[in-house]
């Protein structure tokens, strides 16, 4: 038994502040990871956003932003206190969904008449002269979520000689005004400078690619919000995001052919996948379930048999990260745990 193993080889371990923000509701948790632990959601926050009368909508989530930052505080800092040793995070993670947001994806490619060894400096040059600012908008993310070395997908990619080679990015944009705003009041709350923000589709495809690795053809019908968005991934890549600005009544017949008319639209670039996932709270995913079953969905798929359609439940990813407060469990708040983790340790 090595008695000084754990003087000279301290296990890593940090606490994540996790922040969500849709159209209709502000969510917020403690996660903690440790190193060969399954990091744990500690404490957990969902609070309406209630809009007063002529309040514009982004001044209503702020205000419950405010609220929901000082709950994490006075009620959830003392669970992360007796279950961690320390009440305090290291980073804030904030995910902000439609309208606020917006995701895109593009390819950029590289191609020579010799071989040549593909780098990261290289991609890096290339995002650089590709990366165009959005006035009023903030870059929040930009990830490369694949890499095509020659006509193959790659993990490994760079240090390999080529003659061709793609990369896809998903890049994720913030309203600007609106994201200052979340900073500030973050800031005012926690001790913590170290905010990042990512868009919630872009957040909630890399969870789901992370929790269902082998799915590599898929549509995922985010309706967890009250506006929809549509992310398409073929070959484990990133092909299509759809976002839907105008909201429709969850789970009705109207909701239902909302989401067949984008699908359509997709159909008309692409073969759609066989596989759904569908995104939603819990409480409601039985009721997605039947308005999409309702809109006959085999039609547009050109076959008597509809596509599979998977809800996306907390059990999916329990064996990745535990959620031990008894507080029903918050699927939006596990997919940015999950994101967290895979980010950190690619996992």
């Amino acid at each position: 038994m090595d008695l000084f193993g754990n003087i000279f080889n301290p296990t890593h371990a940090e606490s994540i502040v996790l922040i969500d923000i849709s159209a209709g509701s502000v969510a917020g948790a403690y996660a903690h990871y440790k190193e060969k632990e399954i990091p744990s959601v500690i404490y957990t926050r969902r609070l309406p956003i209630e809009i007063r009368a002529d309040e514009p909508h982004e001044d209503a989530m702020l205000r419950a932003l405010s609220v929901l930052g000082s709950a994490l505080i006075r009620e959830g800092a003392p669970v992360l206190a007796r279950t961690t040793g320390s009440g305090s995070a290291d980073t804030i993670l904030v995910s902000v969904d439609a309208p606020w947001q917006e995701t895109k994806v593009h390819t950029e490619h590289f191609e020579r008449k010799t071989p040549f060894t593909f780098t990261k400096s290289m991609v890096d040059t290339a995002l650089e002269k590709t990366r165009v600012a959005t006035p009023g908008k903030i870059l929040a993310d930009e990830s490369i979520i694949g890499t095509i070395l020659n006509g193959y997908e790659t993990r490994e990619p760079y240090g390999k000689t080529v003659h061709r080679a793609s990369i896809v990015i998903l890049t994720s944009c913030i309203d600007e005004k609106i994201s200052e705003s979340i900073v500030k009041i973050l800031r005012s709350l926690f001790h913590t400078k170290n905010i990042l923000s990512i868009a919630g589709s872009s957040l909630r495809y890399q969870a789901i690619r992370a929790a269902f690795p082998h799915e590599r053809d898929a549509l995922i019908l985010d309706a967890i919000g009250p506006l929809i968005s549509i992310v398409l991934v073929r070959k484990d890549l990133l092909a299509a995001v759809t976002e839907v600005s105008d909201a429709v009544s969850a789970g009705t017949g109207s909701w239902g052919q909302k989401v067949i008319g984008e699908f359509t639209e997709l159909a008309k670039q692409y073969p759609l996948p066989r596989t759904i996932f569908l995104l939603a709270q819990e409480q409601n995913a039985s009721s997605f379930e039947r308005a999409l079953n309702s809109a006959k969905l085999g039609k547009l798929w050109l076959s008597d048999s509809p596509p599979k359609v998977v809800s996306v439940l907390a059990s999916h990813i329990s064996g990745s990260i535990r959620q031990v407060t008894t507080a029903p469990p918050d699927l939006p708040l596990l997919l940015m745990a999950l994101y967290w983790r895979h980010r950190s340790t690619g996992e």
